[in-house]
């Protein structure tokens, strides 16, 4: 059975819009993160989301503010042990 390595990249929440893009910003953002990692040996495996729950600060709390999940996305890779 194949033995592997993990590694995994937080993707930023927002992605810049360049002058004159297409709309797939996103896609050429994870497409040139998948081929740097590639040159290095690692295999894209997927993407994740994952929630994170952040508390509000004293003031907040104190205001009544609730407890909010912030989504992050996480691509993962993979690279074969050897032997």
């Amino acid at each position: 059975m194949a033995r592997f390595e993990y590694m995994m990249v937080q993707v930023p929440p927002t992605i810049p819009k360049s002058k004159g893009a297409s709309g797939s910003e996103a896609a050429s953002y994870l497409q040139s993160i998948v081929n740097e990692h590639a040159t290095k040996g690692w295999e894209f495996y997927r993407v994740d989301s994952i929630g994170v729950v952040s508390d509000p600060g004293c003031l907040g709390a104190l205001l009544g503010q609730k407890q909010t999940i912030i989504e992050y996305y996480v691509v993962t890779f993979r690279k074969q042990q050897g032997g």
